[in-house]
């Protein structure tokens, strides 16, 4: 009894504090003394056990605790098998499959990322081009060699880091308008960073320059600095730059690369820099940029048409804002039809069979096609317009492939 009111007497351990003023030193010595003397009756040990109650609560807390999360992870592990086993997986593969899967899905959301952000359109456009126009340099079969596809494999991936980096820079440039027209574009929905975009941009120039240089061909390196300088101009957004606000100009800008750039310079690399041969303009390179002179003031003029909504709040005097998206839509299928009818001129007058057989009848066949298809345009629908938009890409694709057929 005399411990149980020893022990009682003390004062509890929240009071208890170290230099405090309930844990004086006269205090100490009596407690010292008492315990002293009731040793043998075991309040030492009553006392020792009620000072150190607060360790033993954090020592209990934490078992509890390590026992709560093994609980919660066996009934995980006791649910997920049970899953597996309904539905006739094995216990043991869960844990593997999980993993792997997640780094498929990063892989296939990071490939489609960029596979918008590289605008898939404007790739397939160059690379075609390219060969194209390379086939246009082949005078002989034999000329069909290793060293023809080298040339042109390293023309062709130059020239993709260049519209990577155009194409990128523009969407670098155009964050607040793309959020209204083109929404589904990395930068524009959020899944790319500006720092993300800024080094897939600056990565991809470099690496293009760098190929160019060390291939050593001239007409390649100076297509490739040409496009840089127009792309970036027609883009950036800095004094006297940006040349896109200005139609005229920014489809000066798409016919200069797409129509001249592309068809001169590339013929020239093969020509030139591939066989070793003095450059010569035969008529067919002519013809090639005559016709995608027509074709790329279409593309340029057209690409504006489903942009109106976006281009009138930011300020972008496009001509399709300024006189209308149906004048204009007509202007390009106007235009298209004349180009196809020159290209008939050109199939009818040339010497050979076969390319006048091709000639003839593929542009003859594709004029029909476009005027069927511009006659059933909703062009109060985006999504029509956008649609007729990609099927003129697809004429430009069709056309580089009747090209080498013009002898």
């Amino acid at each position: 009894m005399d411990s149980m009111r020893l022990a009682a007497s003390f004062p509890k351990p929240s009071s208890l504090t170290i230099g405090g003023s309930d844990w004086s030193s006269d205090r100490f010595k009596k407690v010292c003394f008492l315990t002293g003397k009731l040793s043998g009756c075991g309040a030492w040990n009553i006392l020792d056990m009620y000072l150190d109650v607060r360790p033993q609560q954090r020592l209990l807390r934490h078992h509890i605790r390590r026992f709560e999360e093994r609980t919660t992870f066996y009934k995980r592990f006791d649910r997920k098998c049970l899953v597996n086993a309904s539905s006739g997986h094995p216990l043991e593969s869960e844990p593997g499959a999980y993993k792997p899967k997640n780094i498929w899905d990063s892989f296939k959301n990071a490939s489609d990322a960029f596979y918008r952000f590289s605008r898939p359109h404007t790739v397939i456009g160059t690379a075609l081009s390219i060969v194209s126009v390379s086939l246009l340099a082949v005078e002989k079969l034999s000329d069909i060699s290793p060293l023809f596809f080298t040339g042109v494999l390293e023309a062709v991936i130059a020239a993709l880091f260049m519209n990577i980096y155009i194409v990128g820079l523009n969407q670098l440039s155009d964050i607040d308008i793309d959020k209204v027209n083109k929404p589904y574009l990395p930068l524009a929905s959020g899944e790319y960073s500006i720092g993300t975009g800024v080094m897939i941009v600056a990565s991809f120039s470099i690496l293009s320059f760098w190929l160019g240089w060390i291939v050593g061909s001239w007409p390649l390196f100076w297509a490739l600095f040409v496009s840089f300088v127009l792309g970036t101009a027609y883009s950036i957004d800095l004094p006297l730059l940006r040349w896109k606000r200005f139609a005229v100009v920014a489809a000066m800008c798409i016919l200069t690369v797409r129509a001249v750039i592309v068809q001169l310079a590339f013929f020239l690399h093969m020509q030139t820099h591939v066989y070793k041969r003095p450059a010569v303009f035969s008529w067919p390179l002519i013809f090639a940029t005559a016709f995608m002179s027509f074709f790329s003031v279409v593309i340029a003029l057209f690409k504006d048409i489903p942009d109106i909504d976006g281009d009138k709040i930011f300020g972008i005097r496009s001509f399709s804002v300024r006189l209308g998206q149906r004048r204009v839509f007509w202007i390009c299928i106007s235009l298209l039809e004349m180009a196809y009818g020159v290209a008939l001129s050109v199939g009818l007058a040339a010497c050979c069979s076969w390319s006048k057989l091709v000639t003839v009848s593929g542009h003859m066949i594709l004029a029909a096609i476009l005027w069927n298809r511009a006659k059933t345009v909703d062009l109060k629908s985006k999504a029509a317009i956008t649609s007729f938009y990609m099927f003129i890409w697809k004429l430009f694709y069709v056309e580089y492939l009747l090209i080498p057929f013009v002898r």
